[in-house]
């Protein structure tokens, strides 16, 4: 029997902002434990919450990012359990009166533009971290308190590499509106995700499985992937899926059980009496509206309808908002936007050293710009246009200058060419005759030993015209 899969995914994705949700202490990751820790996120008797402004407008432009629809009017929940690395024994967060709803994410799989579902997008602060050593478990609160936007996603994936393309491209949209830096080996951007299978053509939804801690879109996509192949297998043996927990083992490859959710756990949602409503309005929209950047996709669009950029090129260039600017600047200075693409693409883009939104790149735009102009003026080669990038990367250094410097500015003087040509086609006869007679693969032949004469300085079209009136071919 053949099945299809479900899957719908739950991101959550920490906010950018210095502080926390409900109080002062500062969200920088990396401290050491439980120095970024006050009462109100320790949870101690007493302590209020104070809600964060920047957070609420940066979840606002999450939702606005994402085309849901938001209400003017919604509520703060407490989510009762209790775990050790939440010391309040419940989380702040949104339940049946989120701030946002109905929006959508389009996705490109096989060339092919997908649209999924989003049910929501609410807010809520995150808990802190176990820690397990071999004998030894520990709580570091530094985390806890940190603003999040869980999205949660309509299950209309259905393949891994659907569900893989879709936390990719929602990772793009939070850094381009600079809401989240996308590190998911820090645990800023996560999610879980809930699959299951039926039979093709049937409507009915099969037993839910829930994927938690997967930190990588690759392990996602292989998580996935054996998971749908583990129910299939269970499926066609005559068994049952049970509704669980599975975790990802990397090691060999599969998931594997970790609690049973066939009783749903009750979290005794109620409103926080410690919070009023949060009121959004229509001025506060209007000015987060106006604030929204052009998103990856229409940047993508334009870069490929109105300047001609290849599409795979174009995606490579908008995977982070840095290098999109940084293309954009060197693509203005030169003018030739393909030129451009194609050059920090196979160039720069590998030298290039990011971690989440911070990105370190190897040249300016106003370098890159000058270095292809010379190309442009026929003063280096494509060739020696490498060698000038690599001399001035990391540097403040002019491209000109140092073509001047080493000496390799490319001969376009048409005398020179001339006698250096005349010389090879001399040098060569035997070869000049196999090539009037139709051996046309020799004209790589003599193009090569006139750029072995000039010491690659000379111009190479300049050489290949010369070379075919002095042989008289086509």
């Amino acid at each position: 029997m053949r099945y299809e899969a479900v899957i719908g995914l739950e991101v959550h994705a920490q906010l950018l902002t210095r502080t926390k949700a409900f109080c002062a202490c500062p969200t920088a990751y990396g401290s050491a434990a439980n120095t970024q820790v006050c009462p109100v996120c320790l949870g101690l008797p007493g302590a209020l919450p104070v809600l964060n402004g920047a957070a609420v407008r940066l979840a606002v432009m999450t939702a606005l990012a994402l085309s849901c629809t938001i209400r003017p009017h919604s509520r703060f929940a407490r989510k009762n359990y209790f775990y050790p690395d939440l010391p309040k024994g419940y989380q702040i967060s949104q339940f049946d009166e989120p701030f946002s709803e109905h929006g959508y994410l389009d996705i490109e799989v096989d060339g092919h533009v997908k649209r999924a579902g989003i049910t929501r997008v609410h807010m809520e602060e995150d808990a802190g971290k176990n820690i397990h050593a071999s004998d030894v478990s520990v709580v570091d609160l530094n985390r806890s308190g940190v603003p999040l936007v869980e999205i949660v996603g309509e299950p209309d994936l259905r393949s891994a590499a659907e569900a893989a393309e879709y936390l990719r491209t929602m990772r793009d949209v939070l850094i381009f509106i600079g809401v989240n830096d996308g590190n998911l080996e820090e645990g800023s951007f996560r999610c879980d995700a809930n699959v299951s299978i039926r039979p093709v053509g049937e409507t009915k939804l099969g037993t839910r499985v829930e994927l938690k801690n997967i930190n990588s879109f690759r392990f996602v996509e292989k998580a996935l992937a054996y998971e749908i192949g583990r129910q299939a297998a269970v499926l066609e043996a005559g068994g049952s899926i049970a509704h669980e927990t599975r975790g990802w083992r990397e090691e060999d490859g599969t998931t594997f059980s970790m609690r049973s959710k066939e009783e749903a756990q009750d979290y005794r949602y109620f409103p926080d009496p410690d919070l009023p409503p949060l009121v959004i309005d229509a001025k506060s929209l209007e000015s987060w509206s106006a604030e929204m950047p052009e998103l990856p996709r229409a940047k993508r669009d334009r870069f490929t309808g109105d300047h001609g950029v290849a599409a795979a090129t174009a995606r490579v260039l908008t995977n982070h908002p840095v290098v999109a600017r940084f293309f954009e600047e060197s693509a203005g200075l030169h003018g030739n936007w393909v030129k451009v693409a194609n050059f920090v693409q196979s160039e720069v883009l590998g030298d290039v050293e990011s971690h989440g939104l911070d990105v370190k790149l190897p040249v300016t735009p106003q370098q890159v710009a000058e270095l292809l102009r010379l190309v442009d003026d026929g003063k280096i080669s494509g060739k020696q246009a490498k060698d000038v990038y690599g001399a001035v990367a990391n540097t403040d250094r002019s491209p000109a200058d140092v073509v001047a410097e080493l000496g390799i500015e490319q001969v376009s003087d048409a005398s020179a060419i001339e006698e250096a040509c005349r010389l090879v086609v001399a040098r060569n006869p035997k070869q000049a005759e196999q090539l009037r007679s139709g051996k046309s693969a020799l004209m790589g032949f003599f193009v090569g030993q006139v750029m072995k004469e000039t010491k690659g300085a000379a111009n190479p079209q300049m050489v290949n015209d010369v070379l075919r009136r002095l042989l008289g071919v086509s």
